[in-house]
This record gives structure tokens, C-alpha cells and sequence, in this order.
């Protein structure tokens, strides 16, 4: 698969064909052309020294500070030298390579006044997976992400420090080895490549798509836990939903129906009981809640992700404009909502755990395990997973309401939108592991069902196909002495990290979010 970049047409789909399988990235001609005139503009503001913030003048409050030309590269350097100033383990190389690909799809929109030979210095860098060492903390979300991205931009001067074929090296070293020239900025450069949101925004698309599928996958594992505990289907009737026609809601109801379709197990109103718990039954309002929200955060990212958002920006007809496209406000705020949805879809989790655990819910054996006393079972599994949606839910607190303002009052509002990504991504792993612990002991539950029940029914469309994939990752548990759980969690946690059971399921029902 190959990306070509315009500054408009880059989606999530593409982010993560860059970031985690390494497509090739290419630069469109007529943004190519829209890149060189705003550069020119640039450079005749220089030569006829008119006084132009970020140009000739210092950055932040430092803006009455007029710079002679001659200073013009070196006031881009020192820029670079003095905002590097993160903290904290590196971020990941898919988090990277997503923040390389968004800031030179925004430089492409041709407002950035930056040279085309310096976007194609970070072309080369991303296209030869040199990948610069970024820590992930020090953001405000505006100005921008300075200090990460002035991280990104060290190696492009031959300093700081990159990974290269998976080694940490000097930048210098690195762009040596991977045969990329180390650049001079010049006017203008240095603030066209830290001033934006690219950092938050990378983060959290790439937490955005992890919970789109993941939000899959929780109706996947509620439909097997439902159908274990022999659950009720009219609450996913059509009728039911069309008459409160939220999205979210009508495709989890959709989906929970077609992977449940044609199972023995699943029952109707007054069979067994007139009406399920909560976490079963009122699946579609809340998951579809959760779908909802990741369908917002989607059309915000794809926004973004094709967005100037430094400053100044120089227009194709010559104009600079100082404003604040860099303030990170409009994407923290999804960002923290994000955390909500992908915290919520983790909750419910932890509560349909319990119900299959618990003897006296589920009437199954406790923590279904054979030779109880002896063996625990799955009893500290719910305890684990209970802690991962309690730490979930403290980081759920909003970063976007805080704010400490910066660079002597004149940067006196900002949007901690980096940490409401950080958080988000948080979350989201956090809520990964909840639903493969239901998805581990759905499949335990839907075992002792099968024998309860003589094996005369089978299971559903869906889970069926589900439940033959997470025996593929672990086995039934009979006693304790036979596991070391820790390895079976991570088992359980491969099938959705591989993609292997979303994407075997898919092929017989089409999940929606």
C-alpha cells in the first residue's frame, strides 16, 4: 500500500497503514507547488525585513524582539535546542511515525512557509523508518506540542537521538546510517515544524482506532457471556431500538442478533426469566453510548489530521495571519471523551465478569472451576480486571478543564490536550485487558454450559466462531496447578492484539460501530 499526502485526504485507515505496517508515503505534486509559494513569500518578507512574528521576531512574549536577518537560521536552531524539553519513556515508534506522517500532511497545505527540501527530509526519515526519540511528557497542547516536536526535529539537525533499525543512536549517527543529509533551518522552519497539534493528535488517533475495534469486539465477548448465562434476545429486537433510533444503540443491537443468530442457548422472555441484568440487557444503550462517541472522535481526528495548525500561517495569495490554529482545545476535549467511552466499555465488562463468576448470579460453579477450595479459578481474574475499571475511571477525569498558564501570561489558556490523549491511550489499553478476561472466562462459562446443558444446543453465528478462536489462544481450565493464569491472560489478550479473532469473526458477521 502506497500513501500519497495532499494536506487533505488522510484518514485513520491510512494513519495506520504508515504508523504500525510501514506504507510508503509520497508527496503530491500540486501540494508540492502550493509548498514552494508559500516559501516564497517567506523569503521576500526576509530580504525586505518587514517585521513578521516567528519570522524575524523571538517566539511567545518574546514577540517585540526583533531579529536581524543575518540571525534569521540560527533564532530557528536555537528554537529547536531550547523547546526539546520533554521527560519521560519515549513514545512508541507507531506514535512516531503517526506524528511525522500528520505534520507533513499538514506542512503539505502550503501555509507552513517551510522549505519543500526540508518536508522531504522528514519524508525520507519516515519513509527509512528513522524513528526520533520523543519522551511523552512536557505538552500543554498549545502552543502546540513544542517540546515533543522539537524532540522530532533534533535529528534533522544532527542532534538529539533516533532509533535506527531498532537501535538507539546519536541523531547524527542515525541520519548518517540511514543516508539522510542533516539540514540547516532557515527562516520560519523551526516554528513551522514544532507549532501544532500533531502529537496529541497522533496519540489519540491511534487510541481512537484501537477502541473502534475494540468497541467491536465488547459486543463480541457480551454476546458470548449472554449467551453462557442463557440470556434473553428481545431486548435487541429492531422494534425495540427504531423507536429510540440512536446509531450506536441500533448497531449494537444489530450485531449482538447476528452473532447470537441460530444459537440453542439464548432464550426469550418468560422461558427462563421474564427480564436479564442490566450489563446484559441494556448492552446496545450502553455500548451503542460508547460507539457513538468514537464515531464523533473520528470525524474530529480526520479533521485534524488534515488541518494547518501552526502560526503564522502565509496564505497562497501572500497574507500572514497570526492566530491559534497550534491550541490544542478542539481535539483535548474529544480526546477526554474518548477516555469516557473506552473507560465505560470496560465498566460493563467488568460487571458481566462478575455475573459469570458469581455462583449465586450465574448458578454455575463458583469462579467456574471444578474441585473448588483447591482451586480458585478465575476469583482473582474479576479482582485484576476490577482494578483496571476503577484506575480507569480516575483517568477519565477530564485533562481539558485544567489549565496553567505559560510564557509570562501571553500563552494564559492552554488545553492539556496531550495528556487527555496520553489518558485516552491509557484507557483504552486498560480496557483491552477487561474484555479479554470476558472473552477467557466467557469461553469457560459457554464450556460448563454446554456440559449442564448435555451439548444438545449450539452456539451462535457469531460466537460460535468466537468461542473456536479463543480455544486456539487457551485452553479450559480444569485445575489450578495445570496454569500459571498471568500466561493466560496474556493468551487471552493476543487474540484481540493479533486482530486474529475480530477479523475471523468479521467474516461471518459484519460488525458495525
Amino acid at each position: 500500500m502506497k500513501v500519497i499526502l495532499s494536506g487533505n485526504n488522510l484518514d485513520l485507515e491510512q494513519v495506520i497503514a504508515v504508523a504500525r505496517n510501514h506504507a510508503e508515503v509520497e508527496l503530491d505534486k500540486k501540494s508540492i507547488e502550493a509548498v514552494e509559494k508559500s516559501r516564497k513569500y517567506v523569503e521576500e518578507i526576509v530580504e525586505e525585513e518587514r517585521v513578521v512574528y516567528g519570522i524575524n521576531t523571538g517566539f511567545g512574549s518574546l514577540s517585540c524582539v526583533s531579529i536581524s536577518k543575518e540571525d534569521n537560521a540560527q533564532l530557528q536552531e536555537n528554537l529547536i535546542r531550547t523547546h526539546a524539553s520533554g521527560f519521560g519513556d519515549p513514545l512508541g515508534e507507531d506514535e512516531v511515525r503517526a506524528v511525522m506522517l500528520i505534520r507533513i500532511n499538514s506542512l503539505l497545505k502550503g501555509v507552513s512557509g517551510i522549505r519543500l527540501s526540508t518536508v522531504e527530509t522528514l519524508l525520507n526519515m519516515l519513509n527509512k523508518n528513522l524513528v526520533p526519540f520523543i519522551p511523552e511528557k512536557g505538552s500543554l497542547g498549545a502552543s502546540g506540542d513544542l517540546a515533543p516536536l522539537a524532540h522530532m526535529v533534533l535529528p534533522m539537525l544532527g542532534l538529539g537521538k533516533a532509533y535506527y533499525n531498532g537501535e538507539l543512536l546519536q541523531g547524527g549517527e542515525a541520519m548518517k546510517k540511514a543516508g539522510i543529509p542533516v539540514i540547516k533551518l532557515a527562516a520560519k522552519e523551526g516554528l513551522a515544524l514544532i507549532n501544532g497539534t500533531t502529537v496529541l493528535t497522533a496519540i489519540g488517533a491511534l487510541a481512537l482506532y484501537d477502541a473502534i475495534n475494540l468497541a467491536k469486539i465488547a459486543d463480541i465477548a457480551g454476546a458470548m457471556s449472554l449467551e453462557s448465562a442463557r440470556g434473553i434476545i428481545d431486548a435487541f429486537y429492531e422494534e425495540l431500538h427504531v423507536i429510540r433510533p440512536h446509531k450506536g444503540s441500533l448497531t449494537t443491537a444489530k450485531n449482538l442478533r447476528e452473532l447470537l443468530a441460530d444459537s440453542g442457548y439464548i432464550t426469550h422472555t418468560a422461558e427462563i426469566r421474564v427480564q436479564d441484568s442490566y450489563t446484559f440487557r441494556c448492552m446496545p444503550q450502553v455500548h451503542g453510548a460508547s460507539k457513538d462517541t468514537l464515531n464523533y472522535v473520528k470525524e474530529k481526528v480526520e479533521i485534524e489530521i488534515n488541518s494547518a495548525t501552526d502560526n503564522p500561517i502565509i496564505t497562497q495569495a501572500g497574507q500572514v495571519i497570526s492566530g491559534g490554529n497550534f491550541h490544542g482545545e478542539l481535539m483535548a476535549q474529544p480526546f477526554d471523551f474518548l477516555a469516557i467511552a473506552a473507560s465505560e466499555i470496560g465498566n460493563i465488562s467488568e460487571r458481566r465478569i462478575e455475573r459469570l463468576v458469581n455462583t449465586q448470579l450465574s448458578k454455575m460453579p463458583s469462579f467456574l472451576v471444578k474441585h473448588l477450595g483447591l482451586n480458585s479459578g478465575f476469583m482473582i481474574t474479576q479482582y485484576a480486571a476490577a482494578a483496571l475499571a476503577s484506575e480507569n475511571k480516575t483517568l477519565s477525569h477530564p485533562a481539558s478543564v485544567d489549565s496553567i498558564p505559560s510564557c509570562e501570561n501571553q500563552e494564559d489558556f492552554v488545553s492539556m490536550g496531550q495528556w487527555a490523549a496520553r489518558k485516552a491511550r491509557e484507557v483504552v489499553k486498560n480496557a483491552t485487558r477487561i474484555i479479554a478476561t470476558e472473552l477467557m472466562i466467557a469461553a469457560q462459562a459457554l464450556d460448563f454450559r454446554k456440559e449442564m446443558e448435555d451439548n444438545k444446543y449450539q452456539f451462535g453465528k457469531g460466537t460460535g466462531v468466537a468461542y473456536k478462536v479463543m480455544r486456539e489462544f487457551v485452553n479450559f481450565i480444569e485445575k489450578d496447578d495445570n496454569i500459571e493464569i498471568y500466561d493466560e491472560l496474556e493468551k487471552a489478550t493476543d487474540a484481540i492484539r493479533t486482530g486474529k479473532l475480530l477479523n475471523e469473526v468479521s467474516k461471518t458477521v459484519k460488525l458495525e460501530i
